[in-house]
Formats: C-alpha cells, structure tokens, sequence
C-alpha cells in the first residue's frame, strides 16, 4: 500500500463579498448569508422571534462595524457567524438576568401566555408570597414544618431527612403529606391563593 498524502486546503469566497458600507452591500449579505445565520439563531436559541431579532441585530453590528471587516482574515460568511455567535450569547445572558420577563414563543398568543403566566412571575409578587408562605409555615405543628422545610424547600431526599429525624420514611411522607394539607387550609384562611 502506499501512503497518500493530502494537504488542508483554506477555501476563501472567490470575491472579497459585498461592501457593508452601502445599502445594497448590506443586502446583498443579507441574501447570501441570512438565511444560514436564521437557521443557526433558531438552532440556538429554539425560538422564531428571537432568531429573526439576532439576524437583524447581526447586520445591524455588521453594517455598523463594516470599516473593521477585513477579507484577507477571514471571509464575510465566516465574519458575520462571528457576529451572529455574539449576539447568540448576548440574548442569553440577556434572559437569564430577567428571567422574570418570559419567553413567549412565536406560537403562543399574547393573551393566553398572560392569562397562563402565573402571578409569581412577577419578583416583587413572588417575594411577597414567599413572606406568605414563610407565615403559614409558622402557623402549622413543628414537626410538620421541619418535613416540608427539608424535603421541598431545601429538596433533599427523603431518606436522609428519615434517617437525620430518626424515624422512618413512611412516617416522614406521611407528615409532609398532612403537613401540605394544613399549610393550604392556614393559606386559605390568610386569603392567598396556592
């Protein structure tokens, strides 16, 4: 047998692109390479609206940015992924700081995401009733109150509560189950809604 040999070849676009100084320069990238970066966004993030907003906001950058694009390092497709990656990452960190915002996707109707959007989205309703919560717990038996603190508050496992308590875990399911029951009973006698 012989050995082949064979060498990488670096494959640039023939022509340097479209100028992104002009209109029709930012178009005609547009058409080249908008419908690859759509396909990437959506790929990334799982939603219509967001990707179309990151293939804006990457020839928004590009066009904004054209006078640092420089062909001999690398070709437009290749620059404008780079941008596109950025701005992926971007929309990211953006929900994750607010995640309180939701994310409605292209196929939810406005009215029906707001309708079944739970009124603990908002922080400062959520901060109130974890205050609520923390009163009804107060309200309800010692031993109760430490089964759910530990198992669904501090979520370990129910084994190793049994085991820490020193009782068994039927016993233990058994009093974060009557325990559950009366923190509804005090919360709806606080008037706040589960």
């Amino acid at each position: 047998m012989t050995a082949v040999r064979t060498r990488l070849r670096v494959v640039r676009d023939p022509a340097p692109g479209p100028s992104l100084d002009d209109p029709e320069g930012v178009r005609a990238a547009y058409e080249a390479h908008g419908a690859e970066l759509y396909r990437f966004a959506l790929r990334a993030l799982g939603d219509e609206g967001a990707a179309q907003d990151v293939v804006q906001e990457t020839f928004l950058r590009a066009w904004r940015a054209a006078d640092r694009y420089d062909p001999q390092l690398a070709s437009l497709r290749v620059w404008l992924f780079a941008i596109g990656r950025n701005v992926v990452v971007d929309h990211w960190r953006h929900v994750r700081a607010r995640p309180w915002l939701g994310q409605l996707t292209a196929t939810e109707d406005v009215e029906d995401a707001a309708s079944a959007r739970s009124p603990a989205a908002d922080p400062f309703e959520s901060l109130l009733r974890g205050w609520a919560v923390e009163e009804a717990l107060r309200r309800i038996g010692a031993d109760h109150r430490r089964a759910i603190v530990e198992t669904y508050l501090r979520q370990r496992p129910y084994s190793e509560v049994a085991a820490e308590l020193g009782i068994p875990e039927g016993t233990l399911r058994s009093r974060v189950y009557y325990g559950l029951k009366a923190l509804r009973v005090v919360m709806q006698e606080m008037e706040v809604t589960p």
